[in-house]
């Protein structure tokens, strides 16, 4: 299985993020014990050249890391059928313990590496460094989880066995099922569609007021945040019932497939890039008043909310369509 194309192009991407990441983890804990910025001395001046190489190394490797996601999505879809009872990515998964784990870790590390990439977008802009601490505590938080991704990607696709006899998305997604993925499918459809449209209501009106007014920066991220999580609960309790046309089948993961026009791939980048730009809005809210960013964060948190607002709203035409012209009609 690890001589498989997709899953060997994974694991390398994995142990590239992991080693450049410790790497950069390491000058990163350097660079908070002895910069200063007041200082000429050489050792200030190492610390600085270094910092433009970690910066550029890790905007590369974070990168990665955000296209991998969907790379390990695609890989787990494109794989069920070795494995007798999947019908999707969901049943790849299933196949060991360490399927389900790994994905929501690198869910996690998309949106921490987003969140990075877009610190590091700021601190780039201004000519005394501003954000360098914020920047390198924040890397020394996501690379951990980075390692730890790889380890569990790893530890996954090495115990994977072409004749291992797995649960089917039907199964896992249903409301008879016992675990979290089926108390989400379990959500009652009218409450959740109502939460759903509501916190992109919110969400919307919100974002046009502090993208006029420039305030209520915090409410907007919150939402943001709020309404991802919101949306990607909907997609199991109702929205993915729309593209199937059946009332039973909740799996989030057969969007992804040919049959449906691989319209999960759509949905999933708008809702991950808007939670993105929406979450780094709010992060960037403390440093609105630092001295050589005053004019530089306010544009880009305008762009981010625009971003958002773009993507969130893609993301609802295309539920709002498909609910309006799909053949099923819940009650």
């Amino acid at each position: 299985m690890i001589l498989h194309p997709s899953v060997l192009a994974l694991l390398l991407i994995a142990l590239l993020v992991s080693a450049m990441g410790l790497y950069a983890g390491y000058y990163g804990m350097r660079i908070l014990a002895r910069w200063d910025p007041a200082s000429g001395s050489e050792g200030q001046l190492e610390l600085e050249r270094r910092t433009y190489l970690i910066s550029t190394i890790m905007s590369y490797i974070l990168s990665l890391e955000l296209m991998s996601l969907f790379l390990f999505i695609y890989t787990a879809d494109d794989i069920h059928t070795l494995f007798t009872g999947a019908m999707c990515a969901a049943g790849t998964l299933a196949v060991n313990s360490f399927g389900y784990p790994a994905l929501l870790i690198k869910i996690v590390n998309f949106l921490l590496a987003g969140v990075w990439l877009i610190v590091n977008y700021a601190d780039n802009r201004g000519y005394d460094y501003p954000l360098i601490r914020i920047k390198y505590e924040l890397l020394n938080l996501v690379v951990p989880l980075l390692v730890l991704e790889g380890v569990l990607l790893f530890a996954y696709f090495a115990v994977v066995k072409p004749d291992i006899i797995t649960s089917c998305c039907g199964s896992l997604f249903s409301h008879e099922s016992t675990s979290f993925s089926g108390d989400l499918a379990s959500l009652p459809h009218l409450p959740m569609q109502v939460a759903f449209f509501s916190g992109m209501a919110v969400t919307a009106v919100s974002g046009l007021f502090f993208c006029v007014r420039s305030r209520f920066g915090y409410f907007f991220s919150f939402s943001a945040t709020v309404t991802f999580l919101l949306a990607a609960a909907s997609i199991i309790s109702f929205i993915c019932l729309y593209f199937y046309e059946l009332p039973t089948h909740h799996c989030p993961f057969c969007l992804l497939q040919k049959e449906y026009g691989y319209i999960g791939y759509i949905l999933y980048a708008t809702l991950f890039g808007g939670a993105v730009a929406g979450i780094g809005t709010g992060v960037l809210m403390p440093f609105r008043e630092v001295g050589s960013l005053t004019r530089v964060i306010p544009a880009i948190q305008h762009r981010l909310a625009l971003i958002t607002l773009l993507c969130y709203l893609l993301f609802t035409l295309i539920t709002a369509w498909k609910m309006i012209f799909s053949v099923l009609k819940l009650g």
